[in-house]
């Protein structure tokens, strides 16, 4: 049987070790060059392949492919674009099918969240109904952590690092000015229906009294009597109140607290801003003087601080999704399965789509401290293996060095154009 090329694709947020995933994809691939032909990647996502806009990866040296290791974002350009299903969008897939015949493309790597995970699940699925078997494989990534059945998330363990280190150091700083100056200190990161990245914070908080004194978990419906209760009680026992908040946090109806009336490409509602909701009613209820910050793409682009982890999950995820193929798989998403026994451990296993599109994984109650301001040792058990360890990336004249990709568009073959 003569040898298919791949094609593979980054969906959604990016995050600081996607592209450590792309690069386990594509130098696994160029060690199976008696089964995979070419490295095709989307130009922006599966956005690419609609337009038959498709990365010719061979065209990168060995180096350059080794640097996206250590590079933060989507190197090939990802996208929030979610295909319909077949009844609505039939149309979707016969060019996606039209694009992958026309380039000999008989694999298929999806990396990104729940999202994804369904259209790869579909891709598999309709392929072989179109005539034309594709050997989907998806790989896991999201900040969010919210993915089922796999341990942890790649970008998760970094963006946890980077929440915890940065409550850390501003909680240092408000604490040494608290006397004169700030009392409260707002801390808002993703998360919208998940509370993994808020709890992250709670990894700061090593002895009494130390920041974050509160977390806000889109799992626990927010009263606000209660947490302006809390802060007050903390900025007269510590001094000053440190807070991390879940851009999802929301009132026991299921409403947002930051609403801002909009919804994303993927119809999820986009939010407004948590922090200076909630500082507005700091001031306005305790009277008290505060400062906030949005962590926003900082949290999901900081290679500098990423976790050594995290960084080698990713790549792993790539390298056997590429092996899975190989072997003949598809449907399945490559899994990081946790070991047992009290030191961490780790190895890769798969998950069969079916279960794992559309399907989000939250908080364990457990999780979350009976007051739902904070995170219990079982949690702490939980996260504080996946921000072990730094990653470092290269660095020249004081800046991190980061890969540089030709992003050299394979010649088209199809006359016609897809509107997307």
């Amino acid at each position: 049987m003569a040898k298919k090329n791949a094609f593979y694709a980054q969906s959604g947020g990016v995050t600081a070790v996607i592209n450590a995933s792309a690069c386990g994809v594509i130098e696994t691939a160029r060690q199976h060059k008696d089964s995979i032909g070419k490295v095709y990647a989307g130009h922006n996502g599966i956005i690419g392949a609609l337009r038959e806009e498709l990365i010719d990866t061979s065209k990168e040296t060995p180096s350059t492919i080794a640097a996206l290791r250590h590079t933060p974002s989507g190197a090939f350009g990802s996208c929030r674009y979610k295909l319909k299903s077949l009844e609505q969008n039939r149309a979707e897939y016969e060019r996606l099918i039209e694009v992958f015949k026309a380039h000999n493309i008989g694999y298929f790597f999806y990396n990104g969240g729940g999202d994804s995970a369904d259209t790869c699940l579909k891709v598999s699925q309709l392929s072989e109904t179109m005539g034309y078997p594709i050997q989907a494989i998806h790989i896991p990534k999201t900040v969010d952590n919210d993915l089922p059945l796999t341990d942890n998330c790649p970008g998760f363990g970094s963006v946890a690092k980077y929440v915890a280190v940065s409550i850390k150091e501003a909680g240092l700083d408000v604490a040494s000015m608290c006397d004169s100056s700030t009392k409260v200190f707002i801390l808002e990161v993703m998360g919208r229906h998940a509370g993994w990245i808020a709890a992250a914070g709670g990894l700061a908080a090593q002895e009494e009294g130390d920041a974050p004194h509160i977390i806000l978990f889109p799992e626990i419906a927010f009263d606000k009597a209660k947490f302006l209760k809390r802060v007050d009680e903390c900025v007269k026992k510590y001094g000053y109140c440190a807070i991390v908040a879940s851009e999802g946090a929301q009132y026991a109806d299921g409403s947002f607290l930051a609403d801002s009336g909009t919804v994303d490409a993927f119809g999820h509602k986009q939010l407004g801003g948590v922090a200076p909701t909630l500082a507005a009613m700091v001031r306005q209820e305790l009277g008290l003087k505060y400062h906030w910050a949005l962590a926003d793409y900082l949290q999901r682009a900081a290679r500098h601080i990423a976790s050594a982890t995290d960084v080698e999950q990713a790549y792993a995820v790539g390298k056997a999704a590429v092996e899975m193929a190989v072997a003949g798989k598809t449907g399945v998403m490559a899994a990081i399965v946790r070991g047992k026994g009290k030191r961490y451990s780790w190895s890769i296993g798969e998950a069969p789509l079916e279960k794992v599109a559309n399907v989000e994984q939250k908080m364990p109650r457990n999780f979350i401290t009976k007051d739902g301001f904070g995170i219990t040792e079982k949690a702490r058990e939980y996260l504080a293996p996946l921000i072990q360890g730094e990653d470092y990336p290269p660095y020249k004249h004081g800046m991190p060095v980061y890969a540089r990709l030709k992003k050299i568009i394979a010649p088209k073959k199809l006359n016609t154009e897809f509107k997307v």
